[in-house]
């Protein structure tokens, strides 16, 4: 992978830890909490696309809208999904399980369908991340407790597929189908905004009730939530998504250190040693 596209990532990860760490504190947040930070994305985003569909000289393509509303109801799936095991399950194995098994579904899926061929290497960071998911997973005596880390890789193991599919796709869409990455993430965001507000309108008191509380959290998750993933998303059109999707979940470890020193979560060490299992198996990955 080149530097600038490497470059690219590494901040994408560490914005992208610091977003997930916020949303992790929003406890039955829901709909509501979704729809809330990407309509601060979409208010972020939309004049900045309009400046650059403006300046950029982009012929407008219908199928832009295509692909960008296929993207919006991927993300809208897995911000819920998200939430939904961030309110069951713990930060610390939630969060690593999802961004564990989504670059290896993602270079699966690019082998298959993108005609990307990694090598041994990858096949070894292969067996380094599910090792790395059974360290995580492997729940203490108390019958609590394994119900909780159960839930938490469950819910681990529908993000990673979900992030998955809509990696892929964005990568086809920005690389094949050549949409501008900032066009295509603020039209996105417009439209995920869009498809929740019923939604979330229909509980108004909650709504009020999430902005009062947790201002900050709607805050910080609709701009850095963007601001990460476009990253990503420019890094796509400069390197492979079989090195970009890897690359990116060093957000693991740092997720991992936020959970234990940060939230305080019981049995975080072991479960930062199964992180790092899985970032050693995504390194090796991003080099094959």
């Amino acid at each position: 992978m080149n530097l600038t596209a490497l470059s690219l990532v590494l901040i994408a990860a560490v914005l992208h830890a610091g977003w997930n760490f916020s949303a992790k504190r929003v406890q039955s947040g829901g709909t509501t909490f979704v729809w809330a930070y990407y309509t601060i994305a979409a208010v972020v985003l939309l004049p900045a696309a309009v400046v650059a569909a403006a300046a950029g000289g982009s012929d407008f393509r219908w199928t832009w809208l295509i692909a960008a509303l296929v993207t919006a109801v991927l993300h809208i799936a897995y911000a819920l999904v998200l939430q939904r095991g961030y309110d069951v399950a713990a930060l610390s194995v939630v969060y690593p399980v999802a961004r564990g098994l989504g670059p290896l579904l993602s270079i699966v899926l690019a082998v298959l369908f993108l005609g990307e061929r990694p090598g041994p290497i990858g096949l070894v960071g292969g067996v380094l991340i599910v090792s790395g998911v059974f360290v995580i997973g492997w729940s203490g005596r108390s019958a609590a407790t394994r119900g909780a880390v159960k839930a938490g890789v469950f819910y681990g193991v529908a993000i990673g597929g979900l992030i998955a599919g809509y990696t892929l796709w964005d990568a086809y869409s920005v690389a094949t189908l050549d949409v501008p990455p900032l066009i295509y993430f603020g039209t996105a965001s417009v439209m995920q905004s869009v498809l929740l507000t019923p939604h979330a309108l229909r509980d108004r008191g909650r709504l009020r009730l999430l902005w009062r509380e947790h201002r900050r959290e709607v805050l910080i998750v609709g701009m850095l939530s963007p601001a990460a993933y476009l990253l990503v998303l420019y890094a796509m059109r400069l390197a492979p998504v079989s090195l970009v999707a890897p690359a990116r979940e060093v957000s693991i470890v740092l997720s991992g250190l936020a959970a234990w020193l940060l939230l305080g979560e019981a049995n975080a060490v072991r479960r930062l040693g199964g992180s790092v299992i899985v970032l050693a198996g995504i390194v090796a990955i991003a080099l094959s």
